[in-house]
């Protein structure tokens, strides 16, 4: 990692501390997600003297937690495609730095991000009812899993905002992907209480791997109906290879979009 890459990671750092409205409005709709919909659930669940809803905010936070990364990737793809409309990005061109520390800057940017703002919704969730792990080390294991997710994502994030010139085309194709990455997953719901065709679905979403290794390692267990059939080391090898794929296909369009 080049000092060129740590400079430009700081350089967005200081712009979103500036921007205090746009982390807020980043926050708000998960933070809605925690309050809302994991106690109205909670709620629903726990009808007719039911201990389920008890357990449900610990079960859908790591979801709501994804929900955030995604918001993250997607505000830090948005941050280099006006950097690319505006001129700024051929000003990093002309200055004597490798070009692969402009794409690593902001990637780097948009994983401390990620880390942040999952952090700051996990302190709602607790605050809301839901229940760690008692293993600090399962805390640690499930800031990798999230990294390695939202690196994941930011790649893509970047890759789309390297190939567009439009700002509404952009977040039109990214959004796209949002609710569908949240939904068809293990996110809301237990795996395998899905119908077939879902199920399968969600095997082939990153999403599930994301949520269910951070349900396994930074949350306390609970009992939903169903249980959490997918390998936590499996887990691990789709986020490493989510990861690599997404950066990969970021430089490769942050590559062709420079030359």
């Amino acid at each position: 990692m080049t000092a060129a890459t740590i400079t430009i990671w700081e350089k967005q750092l200081k712009k979103s501390l500036i921007h205090g409205e746009e982390v807020f409005g980043m926050l708000l709709q998960p933070i809605l997600w925690v309050v809302l919909f994991g106690v109205g659930m909670r709620s629903l669940m726990g009808m007719g003297g039911s201990d389920m809803g008890d357990g449900y905010m610990t079960f859908v936070l790591p979801g709501i937690i994804a929900l955030t990364a995604v918001s993250a990737a997607i505000a830090g793809g948005s941050t280099w495609l006006n950097e690319r409309l505006l001129g700024v990005v051929k000003e990093y061109l002309v200055a004597p730095i490798p070009r692969l520390s402009i794409l690593m800057g902001h990637a780097l940017y948009i994983v401390t991000q990620v880390a942040l703002q999952s952090l700051v919704i996990l302190l709602v969730g607790l605050l809301m009812g839901a229940r760690l792990h008692s293993n600090p080390l399962g805390w640690l294991a499930g800031f990798c899993f999230i990294a390695a997710y939202g690196l994941g994502f930011s790649g893509i994030a970047l890759a789309v905002a390297s190939k567009t010139d439009s700002s509404g085309g952009y977040h039109m194709l990214i959004f796209l992907l949002q609710l569908p990455l949240l939904f068809w997953s293990n996110a809301l719901y237990p795996l395998d209480l899905l119908p077939t065709w879902m199920r399968v679905g969600a095997l082939f979403n990153p999403t599930t791997y994301a949520v269910s290794g951070l349900r396994q390692v930074t949350m306390a267990s609970v009992s939903m109906g169903g249980s959490e059939p997918l390998s936590l080391w499996l887990c691990v090898a789709v986020l490493l290879v989510f990861a690599v794929l997404g950066m990969g296909l970021a430089l490769r369009s942050f590559r062709s979009a420079v030359s």
